[in-house]
């Protein structure tokens, strides 16, 4: 768990994301930047640097140019609840998603994302997350949903398997589960 600034972001549960999600929804705008965040399993900065055209046809495309490393441009569909964030949350036609306070062609900072998200952590009682924690509790949860982790490594952008399964937590539930089926 993330303690002032030291250690992985936290992995969010349901009842924990369902109290965000409430809170954030105070604002479109911001309900709609997690939203991206943890319906795609992106990063933050992949999703304050999208373009309100990177979002169509059930799809949104995260561009090559504002990945890490900057490896390949990936594609992720739309789940029907990240599209009602969507629609309840209208930009400008054309530019920035998530613009931010200067112009017309600068995004969010990352650390108005950040803030964005501490107060409504601190608002709810939430201690530990992040902004990396939407990324980490999307591919956590595909994989306790049994998702096989190539499939997640392809939504993710991850370079490699090593590095996804470090964003990965174990529950312990999941734990005795696989020792129950050792027998003879």
């Amino acid at each position: 768990m993330k303690v002032r600034g030291n250690g992985q972001a936290k992995i969010l549960n349901a009842v924990e994301i369902n109290r965000l999600f409430i809170e954030l929804k105070k604002k479109p705008r911001d309900s709609c930047l997690f939203a991206i965040c943890f319906f795609t399993g992106c990063r933050i900065s992949e999703a304050l640097h999208l373009h309100t055209t990177d979002i169509s046809e059930g799809l949104i495309t995260f561009r090559k140019s504002t990945t890490k490393g900057k490896l390949k441009t990936r594609t992720v569909p739309i789940h029907p609840a990240l599209q009602r964030f969507l629609n309840s949350y209208q930009p400008r036609i054309a530019g920035p998603m998530f613009p931010g306070r200067r112009g017309v062609n600068i995004y969010m900072s990352r650390d108005t994302a950040d803030r964005i998200l501490r107060d409504a952590c601190t608002k709810i009682g939430i201690s530990g997350a992040a902004t990396h924690s939407f990324r980490r509790s999307a591919l956590t949860h595909m994989s306790r949903n049994g998702v096989p982790l190539r499939t997640i490594q392809e939504i993710s952008g991850h370079k490699d398997l090593g590095t996804l399964q470090k964003y990965l937590e174990v529950d312990p539930e999941e734990v005795v589960k696989a020792i129950s089926f050792i027998n003879f």
